[in-house]
């Protein structure tokens, strides 16, 4: 080696930072490879092993080119040129450059693109921008965003009476189909992927994938996964790590031994995995030592693996009806990592002490070893209570869970009515049931326990003054408490923005109310009121569970977030396991990237839990339609749950399914939308539609497609619960809306209400 860096500047111990090993790559005469890397380094065993990591990592953030034998420097991009987003990571968009032809065979360099506030950029976008190197790789600018080339459609293809093909799309926010110029080997009914040809404000598209039928038995699922792009499929590296990481001895003397205690998992009867196990037993105090018992999946899970990198890509598992696209691959998700009944498994163990009014008072976290006694299903579980034949350790839980139902009375968190549908098929994926999902006290139990245990996570590392990704849940804005006020008024209801707002102000309102028609119009309301609840390091407390530190800990097969809080337990409370004997990354504690800046990976798998709700979402409104289409003209019990100047929507009583009511249905009478009673009154009759009434509509439309629905008046006029005495519509600012749908203001149309 001709030149190499001074010994001066070797580290003193562990791997070097990506400057000393760019600043060696770039001052050799020769060229430089793992091997010479390690050998300069002075790096052995393990450190070899972490060496080819973070040289893979250089290689994807475009620091060097990433061959095997020998590193070079990446370079050649204008200073101002065309870049692609491949991937959003963590929040944060990674381009290359749209069009690569170096000399060599070398990959395009990897780049992240710098935007002013949140990205607004996707994958799949083209942006100018302009590019800088730095000592840490290639950062660009975007000066202006580009019209796509091809962006992804997902339609069926339907052909019209000319024998011209169209693409209809399964997406209900896009009303036009889009002519076919390229069937790409597909044929009617199909559903396809495809991508528009052309600049035009309605171009042609060709078909890129055949995907199958549309209607087929777990289509509804695959249509969600391919509009969000949710990561399906695990590559072959993930998978042999997960294998290898499986195979990993737990060390039994360094772990709790908690395998004589009768611990039980109480899950959904179609679980897929089992992450958390609880056990209670009364103590001399007269109150309670419990055990919340969670996977340790930051045991086979590193920080800088494979495996490690695609979870927090996907962020969290996403369960649609007939299948589970999950975090981590399945030898661990469904195997070494879930509580299995009768076999040994690895555990982070959350120790309470609960006294007699339910206040948690001591926590202690352990890494255990644990044998679960029993899987056991809600419905299971809640029927040994009530007939009487439950097994003490079962006993035990409910009676410690009675003192863990005191305290989170005396806390008086947000308590909304919210149904779940649950889908339910056979073994060929065809629908059998839809059903909303009946509320146990069996839920209760574990959902308490949990909560005790979130919380007893985040207060420990706040502790030991330890990174915390808390679960946080704010305080309903001012412009949401006025809006919500506002709505009130119009039952003649008030709302004080002077006082402190609390979960329990809205509990007592609500308890407060009789007529179950307005309860449930008012509960919306609430609801509407509230703000999302996101993953980030500040704590800003939950304010739906009236408490002042809560974090996710209980989910790490399912959760990324959680898993870091592990992982930062690991590291506060000393938890670290010997190193495996396989080259699967040492350290299971935070890595220091995610030490430096947990609000980037926060934000990113709060966004991603966003898109796995609105997909999971979305296909149960496609399993109601399919469900529903062989139901058109049948007349149903709705209650509306929202109001627009064009319509409103309703949703089947014990159901679910929202549909439109177009307001050009409601025959020749012109309604006026007064939008803070959200109501659409009748300017002739004083008919009203508001939110929480209760009408008996027709199914008209079913759309399993789309999973959209459309309803009409019951023949002769729906029947209509009114609820109350609305407050008179005041003339300013409010809209007629003609049968066609066509909005004028009153003061424009010279017309004045009966």
């Amino acid at each position: 080696m001709a030149e190499t860096m001074p010994s001066k500047n070797r580290p003193a111990h562990g791997l070097p930072s990506r400057k000393q090993i760019l600043d060696l790559i770039q001052n050799s005469a020769e060229p430089i490879g793992k091997r010479e890397i390690a050998r300069e380094f002075g790096l052995k065993g393990h450190e070899k092993i972490e060496l080819k990591a973070l040289l893979k990592d250089m290689a994807e953030e475009g620091l060097i080119d990433g061959k095997r034998t020998a590193f070079h420097r990446m370079g050649g991009l204008p200073k101002v040129t065309v870049l692609r987003v491949v991937e959003v990571d963590e929040g944060e968009p990674v381009a290359i450059p749209d069009t690569w032809t170096p000399d060599d065979a070398t990959p395009p360099p990897r780049i992240r693109l710098i935007e002013k506030g949140r990205s607004a950029l996707r994958k799949g976008d083209r942006v100018l921008a302009r590019t800088e190197e730095t000592v840490t790789g290639w950062r660009a600018y975007p000066m202006k965003k580009l019209m796509l080339r091809s962006e992804q459609m997902l339609g069926v293809v339907e052909i019209d009476g000319a024998g011209k093909p169209w693409l209809a799309p399964v997406d209900k926010r896009i009303r036009n189909s889009s002519p076919i110029s390229d069937l790409g080997g597909a044929e009617k009914g199909e559903l396809v992927l495809a991508e528009p040809i052309g600049r035009s404000a309605r171009p042609s598209v060709k078909v890129t994938e055949v995907l199958g039928e549309p209607l087929a038995p777990k289509a509804f699922s695959l249509i969600a996964i391919h509009k969000h792009g949710i990561p399906n499929h695990f590559d072959d590296e993930t998978i042999s790590e997960a294998e290898r990481a499986a195979k990993m001895p737990l060390s039994h003397d360094k772990r709790e031994d908690l395998r004589h205690l009768p611990i039980v998992a109480i899950d959904p009867s179609d679980a897929r995995d089992h992450d958390d196990a609880i056990w209670a037993k009364p103590n001399e105090e007269g109150g309670f030592d419990a055990l919340v018992a969670i996977a340790d999946v930051s045991f086979y899970v590193r920080p800088g693996g494979h495996i490690d990198r695609e979870a927090r890509r996907r962020g969290n598992s996403v369960y649609f009806p007939d299948r589970v696209v999950p975090m981590l691959p399945e030898v661990l998700s469904a195997d070494v990592c879930s509580l299995r009944s009768g076999e040994d498994r690895a555990a982070m163990a959350c120790h309470l002490k609960i006294d007699g009014q339910g206040k948690v008072t001591e926590w202690r976290f352990t890494r255990a070893l644990v044998r679960i006694d029993e899987v056991i299903a809600y419905e299971e579980a809640q029927a040994r209570i009530d007939e009487g034949r439950a097994q003490q350790h079962l006993q035990d839980l409910w009676a410690c869970w009675k003192l863990l139902a005191k305290a989170r009375a005396d806390r008086d968190p947000l308590e909304l009515e919210l149904p779940e549908r649950r889908v339910k098929l056979d073994e060929q994926g065809r629908i059998t049931e839809i059903a909303i999902r009946e509320r146990l006290d069996a839920h209760r139990v574990v959902e308490d326990f949990m909560i005790s245990a979130n919380v007893a996570a985040a207060k420990a590392l706040e502790a030991k003054v330890a990174p915390v990704v808390y679960r946080v849940h704010e305080t309903p804005s001012r412009e949401k408490l006025t809006s919500l006020k506002d709505y009130l008024a119009t039952f003649g209801r008030k709302l004080s923005l002077g006082q402190v707002i609390t979960p329990g102000l809205f509990n007592r309102m609500l308890k407060d109310i009789a007529d179950e028609s307005e309860k449930a119009l008012i509960m919306e309301a609430v609801l509407r009121s509230q703000t999302q609840a996101y993953y980030g390091p500040r704590n800003e407390g939950h304010f739906g569970l009236a408490l002042g530190s809560y974090a996710h800990f209980t989910s790490p097969i399912r959760r990324y977030a959680d898993l870091l809080v592990h992982r930062a337990l690991v590291d506060a409370y000393g938890l670290e396991q010997p190193k495996p004997e396989s080259d699967i990354p040492a350290a299971s504690g935070l890595s220091d990237r995610d030490r430096d800046d947990l609000g980037r990976v926060s934000e990113a798998i709060s966004n991603y839990e966003r898109r796995a709700m609105e997909a999971e979402r979305e296909t149960i409104d496609r399993y109601v339609a399919a469900w529903l289409s062989g139901r058109v003209g049948q007349v149903f019990d709705t209650r509306i749950t929202g109001v627009q100047k064009f319509g409103f929507f309703a949703t089947i009583i014990g159901l679910g399914g929202d549909g439109l009511v177009p307001v050009s249905t409601l025959g020749d009478e012109r309604f006026a939308y007064d939008e803070k009673a959200q109501v659409l009154e009748g300017e002739s009759t004083g008919t009203t539609f508001g939110m929480g009434q209760i009408l008996r509509l027709r199914l008209a439309e079913a759309n399993p497609l789309t999973g959209a629905l459309k309803f009409e008046l019951e023949e002769g006029g729906g029947r209509i619960e009114q609820r109350g005495k609305p407050a008179p519509l005041k003339k300013k600012g409010k809209h007629f809306v003609s049968p066609r749908g066509r909005p004028g203001n009153i003061r424009h149309q010279g017309r004045k209400k009966k």
